[in-house]
């Protein structure tokens, strides 16, 4: 018996359907200035480790992304809980208790204060206002991988100065200074080579800029700190309208999953950045959360405390293993590995996660974050096998 062609016996389509999509080429008009943006690369989750090389979430620790080993305060847990039956409501969008929380710590007003969804949005808010397409912005080299992206984001020129001894070289980085410069960004200590640059030479620096180069000094290590510089006498009397400091909750306050920073200037410099900043950018829990923690002094002495042991711990296995190492300032230490990468997977396969250092143009360095006693000490452990 015959059949009968394919086309012949296929049923025509349901009424109402409609035959598959055909890809179309997108004619969408992109920004020009997304060609050459970079791509911020996080530390791994562990959830995206144990599903990739199969292994039990609680068999894997996380030392990539310099967070808080002890986690947040238990007062802040607390206070969020009381807060979540509220979540149907919109968060103050001005965040009045937090603000003047704030403002009483730093003995400034809440004008001088700029709330960001995680510092990384208040460095956004300043591209914003100043970089214009052909502005530069300066850096130095192995700089925050976000300086850059926010400079290529406005279609700024992005200037790089060479390190010295793997930290900001502030005299070089005056010189290189123009007319076209709007923000120079310095972070201290810095990230990601954990160095620390002097008081005296940062307010050498501060006084030797420009007016019309905004200053951005990011702070967000600054209360592992035992003595931290206090640059905010500079913004409280108003003597560098052209500097703003910024801050994070992510690190010492262990609030990096609820993403709150802020920003400390001049009036005249917040409220140009409020213009620019989306409503109810701060959620409830990270409010309630915060204003928790602001008062939690011991879990902030405990997390300072953790690091500075957790530093010398691995300082003290780098020598005895021969590894070269930074010395740091900030909740992390870089150590020189030889191949970033292949320690990097190596560690992982152990169920140790720490960040390669390729992007930031040190590819035989990786940076661990310092953890709790026992995963530093599985980190070394791990460490001490690859060296054989």
């Amino acid at each position: 018996m015959k059949t009968k062609p394919a086309e012949a016996t296929a049923r025509p389509p349901r009424r109402g359907s409609q035959p598959p999509a055909r890809p179309v080429e997108s004619s969408l008009a992109f920004s020009p200035f997304l060609a050459g943006l970079p791509v911020y690369q996080p530390g791994r989750p562990i959830d995206e480790v144990a599903r990739e090389l199969g292994l039990p979430t609680a068999d894997i620790i996380k030392l990539a992304s310099n967070e808080n080993p002890l986690g947040p305060s238990p007062k802040a847990i607390a206070a969020m809980r009381t807060a979540l039956p509220q979540l149907h409501l919109y968060p103050d969008g001005n965040a009045f208790y937090l603000k003047r929380k704030l403002a009483e710590k730093l003995a400034v007003t809440p004008e001088h204060l700029i709330l960001g969804n995680g510092s990384n949005e208040v460095l956004e808010f300043a591209g914003h206002a100043l970089i214009q397409p052909g502005d530069e912005v300066l850096v130095s080299q192995y700089c925050f991988a976000v300086y850059p992206i926010v400079t290529a984001l406005f279609g700024g020129q992005l200037v790089t100065v060479p390190a010295k001894r793997f930290g900001h070289d502030l005299p070089a980085m005056l010189r290189a200074v123009t007319p076209r410069t709007r923000i120079v960004f310095v972070a201290n200590p810095n990230n990601p080579t954990g160095t620390l640059a002097s008081p005296r030479a940062v307010l050498r620096f501060i006084n030797g800029l420009p007016p019309h180069v905004l200053l951005v000094m990011d702070e967000a290590y600054l209360e592992f700190l035992e003595q931290p510089p206090d640059l905010v006498p500079l913004v409280r009397e108003g003597r560098r309208p052209n500097l703003l400091l910024t801050r994070t909750f992510s690190k010492i306050y262990g609030l990096a999953g609820l993403r709150l920073g802020y920003g400390i200037g001049h009036p005249a410099l917040v409220a140009a950045l409020e213009k620019v900043r989306e409503p109810f950018n701060i959620n409830a829990l990270a409010q309630t959360a915060a204003l928790a923690a602001l008062d939690d002094a011991e879990h902030t002495r405990k997390t300072r405390a953790n690091n500075t042991a957790g530093l010398r711990f691995f300082e003290q296995a780098c020598r005895e293993l021969k590894l070269e190492f930074i010395p740091s300032a900030g909740n992390f230490l870089l150590v020189k590995v030889g191949d970033g990468a292949r320690i990097f997977a190596e560690l992982q396969r152990r169920g140790v996660i720490v960040r390669p250092m390729g992007g930031y143009q040190l590819p035989e360095w990786v940076r661990v974050s310092i953890g709790t006693p026992a995963e530093n000490a599985r980190c070394v452990a791990g460490l001490r096998e690859l060296r054989g």
